[in-house]
């Protein structure tokens, strides 16, 4: 480690212009990156309409409309020549319309209303359009295009469509949510340092790591929109304490005396192991989203890993070198103490330990249950009537009713059970009309007879397919009661059936949500309580600190339901793993500065001291993570989006309110409990005449350090209880105090 650290601040220019030039590679590289709108993909590959998309897929030639184009005022003819236009729009694989289910030879008036009205009433024609995963944004442009010179007031809906509006909005909804939190960052960034510059290092080295990790998912083959929408946020909020642990030991470090490079190696060295130790925590969290059968959870689970892996490279290696290449810029740009101390916090959060520990006594229970009663919503979109798309949504609803498809595949063969399935689908109150070669086409008439266009609508060489139009919204109660009868009808005479479509989509991920959960919050707890158990040597203490973050999950949570509010379903999996692995540090930060007044004093006073020293670092910490949260949720239109930052910026202020009410209680009123289960704890002890430590713990307190195995979150900012660093005036100065 020695010759690393000699290296990266011998070669410090070096290493600066390595790591800008390989971010600014790194950043040519993100609008290369594939992101992926179609959560159908991120199902378990074992989910029933999984299987039906790779069925269909690999099968069918022609794929499930999944866009419509109304266009008013229009004839047959014209309507012909319109489809004819709409077909040969690259992305376009196929359309659907009236002279595909009738012989239109034969006067309209002669034909069933019932086979006419879906595609054609009033003058009005509606097109079933396929549009190719991966071209609905130019396919889309391209079909408005024609829509509008029909004529004025025509529309282009579906779920294409939704596809492509969130194309159009990706980047700029992140930049706006960047544009956002920036600003705020650097106000309590400068409220919380003492130079000007400092909190420009902090986001150099953080905004490196963001551009890396951004690019480098060029190389994953792509990432999902939530990934890309919000784990750069994620990561510049948990990861900048990493570097502001490291500039803070720095200028401890200078304080002490030497050259600027020697500070720094000290800084290096001392620093190592608790940024690592604060990065593994937040790790574990981040990574059990893996487990999540919803593999939306294990995409953005990597993502977040490999930038906190990112993060902690540049703050241990490009943060040291651009430091010592500006320190003269930092020495001019020093300014004195901003934030007030909170030196005698510890006294007025004293007297709400009683009531704190009251309160959450009361709220866990109805918490947890209301939580787990919390009501979803599994679309990212909602039909806004102010913007285009919303308005020609609705648009379309209102003259043909709700689009909403749902494809049944059943073995080829048996064309009366076909025909059967077919009925039984028909007399559902839910369905409008059914689209299969028993009933648009007619059972008695041979496949052979009829041109393979049509046919291949219908059948494969192993299947056949029926779509069932379903007047439901795409998603609750009526809808998932509507897949559900459609299932139900499928096996009264199949053994072996596959339903897809939206609503049927959506079906399937109700279905894992609940156990996906469970799974994903136990593996993080279990992680979690190992990494802190081995860090704190105590059994006690991971309980303490765990149940304070749960308890404030929970709570979180729960306000949905108490309120009667939905809340989306990526968002509620996320969170659970995402709050308690960006904030478990807040409660590990507290309880190392106890810790080390607990050696030395009674329970109570080592408590205050501890917040005194604690809560600044707290209060950014949390800042700059509801900061984030709440910018992605006012700059998001996509509903998991915005959802998740909601939950993620309340949660990391009911985890600060638990961190500094809650867990005080557990830890002054559990200090017995915890003494017995922490391994040569050196409490201190009436009569003992000192501190109970051990020689090397009371060494290392004397220096005022925090336990080497102690993450470190802002558990550098220890800094508290320093006085601040009279920083040189040249970089190969000692310190000139």
């Amino acid at each position: 480690m020695e010759k690393l650290i000699s290296g990266i601040l011998a070669h410090r220019r070096a290493v600066v212009a390595a790591f800008v030039a390989l971010a600014a590679v790194c950043a040519a590289m993100i609008p290369l990156v594939k992101v992926n709108y179609d959560m159908v993909d991120y199902l378990p590959p074992e989910a029933q309409s999984t299987e039906a998309v790779r069925i269909m897929a690999e099968e069918f030639d022609q794929a499930v409309p999944n866009a419509t184009v109304l266009v008013h005022d229009v004839d047959v003819p014209g309507a012909l020549a319109l489809k004819d236009a709409i077909a040969s729009v690259p992305g376009v694989d196929s359309v659907l319309w009236l002279d595909d289910v009738a012989d239109l030879a034969a006067p309209l008036e002669t034909l069933p209303a019932a086979t006419v009205e879906p595609y054609y009433r009033d003058g009005a024609a509606l097109f079933q359009v396929s549009v190719a995963e991966g071209e609905e944004g130019p396919a889309v442009s391209a079909l408005r295009a024609i829509a509008d010179g029909a004529g004025p007031g025509n529309a282009v809906a579906g779920e294409a469509m939704d596809t492509a509006q969130m194309q159009a909005s990706m980047v700029d909804q992140v930049l706006k949510a960047v544009a956002i939190v920036v600003p705020i960052i650097v106000l309590l960034l400068v409220l919380s340092t003492l130079s000007w510059i400092e909190p420009v290092l902090f986001l150099a080295a953080i905004g490196v790591s963001i551009l890396i990790n951004m690019g480098t998912n060029l190389l994953l083959g792509g990432v999902s929109f939530v990934t890309f929408s919000v784990s750069p946020i994620l990561q510049l909020a948990v990861s900048l304490d990493y570097a502001i642990f490291l500039l803070h030991a720095f200028a401890a470090e200078r304080h002490r005396g030497g050259t600027v490079e020697e500070a720094m190696a000290r800084a290096m060295r001392s620093s190592a192991s608790t940024i690592a130790a604060s990065a593994t925590t937040t790790l574990f969290g981040f990574a059990a989203l893996a487990f999540m059968q919803f593999q939306i959870g294990a995409d953005l689970g990597l993502n977040l890993v490999k930038g906190i892996a990112l993060s902690f490279v540049t703050v241990m290696v490009f943060l040291p070198a651009l430091t010592l290449c500006l320190c003269r810029v930092i020495d001019r740009t020093t300014h004195r103490r901003l934030m007030p101390s909170f030196a005698g916090i510890g006294g007025p959060l004293a007297k709400v330990r009683v009531p704190a520990l009251a309160l959450v006594a009361v709220l866990a229970v109805p918490a947890f249950l209301g939580q787990g009663s919390v009501v979803f919503t599994y679309q990212n979109n909602v039909a806004d009537a102010t913007l285009r798309a919303g308005a020609d949504t609705l648009m379309v609803e209102d003259e043909f009713g709700r689009q909403n498809a749902a494809v049944v595949l059943v073995p080829r063969g048996d064309v009366g059970a076909e025909e059967a399935l077919a009925r039984d689908l028909e007399s559902l109150d839910a369905v409008t009309g059914v689209m299969a070669y028993a009933t648009t086409v007619g059972a008695a008439i041979p496949p052979g007879f009829l041109d393979e266009g049509v046919v291949g609508q219908f059948y494969s060489d192993d299947h056949a397919r029926l779509i069932a139009y379903l007047d439901t919204p795409l998603e609750g109660d009526a809808a998932f009661a509507a897949v559900q009868e459609v299932e139900d009808a499928a096996a009264r005479h199949y053994g072996e059936f596959y339903v897809a479509g939206q609503s049927a989509n959506l079906y399937d991920m109700k279905q894992v949500v609940a156990v996906d959960n469970v799974t994903v919050s136990l593996v993080a707890v279990i992680a979690i309580f190992l990494v802190v158990a081995v860090t704190f040597r105590s059994l006690g203490l991971p309980v303490a600190l765990l149940l304070a973050i749960e308890c404030g999950i929970w709570i979180n949570l729960a306000i949905p339901y108490f309120t009667g509010t939905e809340v989306n379903f990526i968002g509620y999996l996320v969170i659970n793993t995402v709050q308690l692995g960006a904030t478990i540090d807040y409660a590990i930060l507290l309880t190392t500065h106890y810790l080390r007044h607990r050696r030395r004093e009674p329970a109570r006073p080592a408590m205050r001291a501890a917040l005194g020293e604690a809560f600044p670092s707290l209060l950014v910490s949390a800042g700059i993570l509801a900061t984030a949260g709440f910018a992605l949720a006012v700059s998001s239109s996509i509903g998991a989006v915005a959802s998740l930052g909601l939950l993620l910026g309340r949660g990391a202020l009911i985890s600060l309110a638990m961190v500094t009410c809650f867990l005080p209680a557990l830890l002054v009123y559990g200090d017995g409990a915890i003494r017995l289960t922490t391994w040569r704890s050196g409490f201190w002890r009436p009569g003992a005449g000192g501190a109970g430590t051990s020689a090397p713990a009371a060494a290392a307190d004397a220096a005022g350090l925090a336990p080497a195995a102690a993450p470190g979150l802002a558990s550098a900012d220890a800094r508290a209880a320093r006085p601040p660093a009279a920083a040189p005036s040249h970089p190969d100065e000692g310190d000139a105090s």
